[in-house]
């Protein structure tokens, strides 16, 4: 059983940066693909980006692609999500997710999500 929890979340100015963390507890974390999804009010969760165990080839939405990078620290137990040049339409609540196997952008093949955490962008 893989437990995620986020944090970092909270309200930024348009062109700013904000750092999310997902911190991760259960046996064999390391071995997981951990990704990022989103989801705005009246929206369908998105993907926004994920990681696989060794850290190699993250890949990335279109939305955020240049914007966003994916990162993580196996010792820790911790994926991180460096967002840059925030726009209004990144508001959203950010959910960590975590699966076995490889990386793939659909939501339901990812086994365990923690509570989310909202970033608001302001215009």
């Amino acid at each position: 059983q893989v437990q995620l929890v986020e944090s970092g979340g909270g309200t930024v100015q348009a062109g700013g940066s904000l750092r999310l963390s997902c911190a991760a507890s259960g046996p064999s974390f390391s071995n997981y693909v951990t990704g990022w999804f989103r989801q705005a009010p009246g929206k369908e969760r998105e993907f926004v980006a994920a990681i696989s165990w060794s850290g190699a080839s993250p890949a990335y939405g279109d939305s955020v692609k240049g914007r966003f990078t994916i990162s993580r620290d196996n010792a820790k137990k911790t994926v991180y999500l460096q967002m840059n040049s925030l726009k209004p339409e990144d508001t959203a609540v950010y959910y960590c997710a975590a699966k076995t196997g490889g990386i793939v952008e659909f939501r339901t093949w990812y086994r365990y999500w923690g509570q989310g955490t909202q970033v608001t962008v302001s215009s």
